[in-house]
């Protein structure tokens, strides 16, 4: 009978638990402390790991927390624009959505996956690389269309995020690239007025701190947000449509001639502000794929060259001004050619007796080196310096070279000789077109700029030769590109033109010697002669489709670039049109004088 019975048949009506057996036996004191122990050693677990977790490692657990509900927006400044001397917009930075994801938290659904692939024009297992990081932000796709944009929003994949960025666009495209240049995709310059100007243009990214819930959105402000500063613009001197005229007619040669390049450029003579600069072949800035260092080299101002007879004005200048000789002065440039330490330059053709003016309207080479072989080495050298060449351009611009120019001590003569027409020293097309100012500016040495010269500015060049030297070589220049001169085709309807062409063998690889049928085509010139206005410098290289000099090949490409950018600029002709049209039916089916060199 239990215990229970028993209370229950005493008549105690409760039961008493202290007559439990299983209560009155003795517990083992063993027991009751490992009891205590067990929960001591918990409660110290507790202690111990809230002092790691509050104290010990709080920066840690405070940092995960934080990354899990905060973040910093940073918040992108625009960067500034590059305009033309009239505000038209050379490049600008447009607001463009890119994608982005936090790797953990991305939808793993594999066919979501791989739309999203899709989408972004990428293979599964691209997008599987990318997303298998460890980090908890991950570009997918950078500055995408707006239709993928809202594609990828309409998916809604977890995890996968926009963000606002700046692209740049260039609205000029192909004809300003090489002066423009491009940035990359952290919108830093890498070439051009984008690389030459990034700290002006370049503003500072400002910044967000927010705090979000599990799915990603915004709920508050964490602190105050710093606003974005945006880049400043830069004005530049280039004129986008005489650039486009420029671009266009160079193309137009470089295709006709099946050459290999052509450059050009267009200076004010007033001013010395680069109008324009162009290059064929370009490349879309906006789209540069494949593209090559020797497509993005903008050759008119790091390209150098053996200048030809485009030197010959300066030898003839500074005879001039040393009282040497005067316009009218004659020569005897027979039998064609002149010996010069056994070596003998030679003319195209065989002239005779030839006036200084003939000289340079003839493009003579004997005549030219009769007359720099009769000034020390010395004097030539500082004629060359003085105009510039031999040294680097002083020009807001990355990558301008200074040539090559010898010091006159290690002359020989036949070095001088062959200097005079623009042979054994180098330069580059800017450095013609600024050497030209000399006489377009009545003897003075302009500066020249890339940015657009404020209208109280003083501009004040260098003397060079005296103003009735450089009215001389004007009127010189007049002839060489009228009918009896080399280059005729330079002529522009209505308006007064002078210059020189020039026609140079090209360099074998390496420096030694030349090729004999690869060629470079040069005129630089001035116009209107009576009051000039702008200097034009154009250079075709390897023209291969039977014609190459450049009266020829040059002279048509400066004849369109002149009469474009002097209607552009209001400048009022000069020039009666219809004694010009009959003057040139007069000539018309004239044999050609061949330029020398």
């Amino acid at each position: 009978m239990t215990w229970f019975k028993r209370a229950a048949q005493d008549g105690a009506g409760t039961v008493c638990y202290g007559h439990s057996p299983l209560l009155a036996s003795p517990t083992p004191v063993i027991r009751s402390r490992l009891l205590l122990a067990a929960v001591g050693l918990a409660f110290t677990g507790l202690v111990a790991r809230a002092f790691y977790v509050q104290i010990w490692a709080e920066d840690f657990y405070q940092a995960q927390g934080e990354a899990r509900y905060a973040a910093t927006l940073e918040l992108p400044a625009s960067r500034g624009r590059i305009q033309d001397r009239h505000g038209s917009v050379l490049a600008t930075s447009v607001a463009t959505p890119s994608i982005w994801a936090i790797p953990p938290e991305v939808d793993r659904d594999p066919a979501r996956r791989a739309e999203l692939a899709r989408l972004l024009k990428m293979t599964p297992a691209e997008l599987d690389a990318r997303l298998n990081g460890e980090g908890r932000f991950v570009w997918l796709r950078r500055q995408v269309d707006d239709e993928t944009a809202q594609a990828v929003k309409k998916l809604a994949l977890k995890g996968v995020h926009q963000e606002r960025e700046y692209r740049r666009q260039y609205p000029e495209g192909e004809a300003s690239a090489h002066v423009v240049g491009f940035t990359n995709l952290e919108d830093q310059g890498q070439e051009g007025i984008e690389l030459a100007f990034q700290r002006h243009l370049q503003g500072k990214d400002g910044k967000r701190e927010v705090l979000r819930d599990r799915m990603g959105r915004i709920v508050e402000d964490k602190n105050a947000t710093v606003p974005a500063l945006n880049g400043h613009d830069v004005q530049l001197s280039l004129d986008a449509k005489v650039q486009f005229f420029a671009y266009q007619s160079l193309r137009e040669a470089v295709t006709e001639h099946k050459a290999k390049s052509g450059s050009a450029v267009v200076l004010d003579a007033r001013t010395g502000e680069i109008l324009a600069l162009a290059n064929y072949p370009s490349f879309d800035p906006g789209n540069r794929r494949n593209l090559s260092g020797n497509q993005l080299r903008n050759r008119a101002i790091t390209d150098v060259f053996e200048p030809g007879s485009t030197m010959k004005p300066l030898v003839i200048a500074q005879a001039l001004e040393s009282r040497r000789v005067r316009p009218e002065t004659v020569l005897n440039v027979a039998p064609r050619s002149i010996s010069i330490s056994g070596w003998h330059p030679t003319d195209v053709h065989p002239y005779g007796d030839l006036t200084v003016a003939g000289i340079l309207q003839k493009s003579s080479n004997v005549g030219t080196v009769k007359l720099a072989m009769q000034m020390p080495a010395q004097e030539l050298h500082e004629v060359f310096t003085g105009v510039g060449l031999g040294q680097r351009p002083q020009l807001e611009f990355p990558g301008a070279v200074s040539g090559r120019l010898r010091p006159h001590k290690s002359w020989r003569p036949i070095e001088q000789a062959t200097m005079s027409f623009g042979y054994g020293l180098s330069a580059s097309l800017l450095q013609l077109a600024r050497a030209y100012t000399v006489f377009a500016h009545d003897g003075e040495l302009m500066p020249i700029t890339m940015t657009k010269r404020k209208p109280d500015d003083v501009v004040q060049g260098s003397r060079v030769f005296s103003s009735e030297t450089a009215r001389s070589v004007r009127e010189m220049l007049q002839l060489a590109a009228s009918e009896g001169g080399t280059a005729p085709k330079a002529q522009v309807l209505g308006y007064s033109v002078g210059g020189k062409s020039g026609t140079a063998h090209k360099n074998v690889e390496g420096g030694k010697g030349y090729v004999s049928n690869k060629y470079r085509s040069w005129f630089v010139g001035l116009a209107p002669i009576s009051n000039p206005r702008i200097v034009v410098a154009v250079m075709v290289d390897e023209p291969s489709n039977g014609v190459y000099y450049g009266g020829a090949v040059a002279a048509p490409v400066f004849s369109k670039v002149v009469e474009q950018t002097l209607r552009q600029m209001a400048v009022p002709p000069d020039l009666d049109v219809h004694s010009q049209i009959v003057a040139r039916n007069a000539h018309k089916g004239d044999a050609p004088v061949l330029e020398s060199f």
